[in-house]
């Protein structure tokens, strides 16, 4: 899910467009021999990281490490990369082993097929990407730190490998059921790429494609550039560019209105069972619109949070405010 404040105005601009230096001290981690990614792959913002491309059993994920200490899995959202954590990363390496993965369909990772009722775009099969290469890189167990679709990962992961999260920090969701749920006009305006992306292919796929910076300026247009500067956009821009990532970012949320329900509905009675840090922008929809504290705790156990001055995009936003809510959690 990509949460925006787009305007009316915004959106129909986009449908017609488209028809028509702070990472000192980012140490690399002592890992396992592992397959490197192509030189070409720009690295900048994320210095003295070392870069893999793991084999998962579904696909491939490329991911960075740095920093020593217990590890933390960074989950970025749509429609971004791991570059969302380029402020976030840096002080967290200080004491902890920082994981930085593209989610499939994303970025460098992999882009499999779709499978029957886009099965491979779920989150379950997501979630399970990141539990084997954290197990690669010598992890069993681990804390993580996600938002948006990222966010969405870690619900899924929370619930199908209890075993593995020690604590979780989501940004700016509430439960993928939920809000299909109480779906209004209020939600399906704001978030109305949820229903145009999970049309049949290839028709959000072409519209897309013929005006890629349209789309990624209407997702990130109020952090532009004053929070997602030119050099991250350009990142963003090269990695959306690819037509098989933006088919795949269709299929991440064609699951989400199909398969990903199918396994929320059989989980319903389950409840995450590590401790829950939930944060989001007081600006954006999530803030405006529902009582977050109270829809999460119908779907973990503890659960603590706040809202940020913020729209959507936290860790770019506003990263020393994040940090000061997720590092004390971390450290409890």
């Amino acid at each position: 899910m990509s949460d925006f404040n787009s305007s009316p105005l915004a959106r129909r601009s986009f449908l017609g467009a488209s028809v028509g230096a702070m990472a000192a001290g980012f140490a690399a981690q002592a890992l396992p021999a592992l397959a490197q990614t192509p030189a070409d792959v720009p690295s900048n913002f994320f210095p003295g990281s070392r870069r893999h491309t793991i084999q998962t059993s579904g696909t491939t994920i490329n991911v960075l490490v740095g920093g020593n200490g217990p590890p933390i899995l960074l989950l970025h959202g749509y429609p971004q990369t791991h570059v969302e954590w380029r402020k976030i990363a840096p002080q967290l390496s200080a004491n902890y082993t920082v994981v930085i993965p593209d989610l499939r369909g994303y970025g460098d990772s992999g882009k499999p097929e779709d499978g029957d009722n886009h099965i491979n775009y779920s989150k379950r099969a997501m979630a399970l990407d990141q539990v084997e290469v954290m197990e690669q890189l010598g992890f069993k167990q681990f804390a993580m730190v996600s938002h948006d679709r990222g966010a969405r990962v870690g619900h899924r992961l929370a619930l199908d490998h209890p075993d593995r999260l020690t604590k979780l920090v989501m940004m700016d969701i509430i439960p993928t059921h939920y809000m299909y749920k109480t779906t209004d006009r209020q939600f399906a305006s704001a978030y109305f790429h949820w229903f145009f992306l999970i049309l049949p292919a290839p028709f959000p796929e072409t519209l897309i494609g013929n005006n890629v910076d349209t789309v990624l300026k209407l997702f990130m247009g109020s952090a532009l550039p004053k929070y997602i500067e030119p050099e991250a956009y350009a990142e963003y821009r090269r990695c959306f560019s690819d037509p098989a990532a933006i088919h795949a970012s269709c299929e991440d949320y064609r699951a989400a209105g199909s398969i990903d329900l199918v396994h929320d509905e059989a989980d319903m009675d389950k409840k995450i069972a590590c401790p829950v840090l939930v944060l989001w922008g007081a600006k954006g929809l999530v803030g405006r619109k529902y009582d977050v504290l109270a829809i999460w705790r119908e779907r973990a156990r503890q659960v603590s949070g706040k809202g940020l001055a913020s729209s959507h995009w936290l860790a770019e936003e506003v990263p020393d405010e994040t940090l000061a809510e997720v590092k004390p959690f971390l450290a409890a």
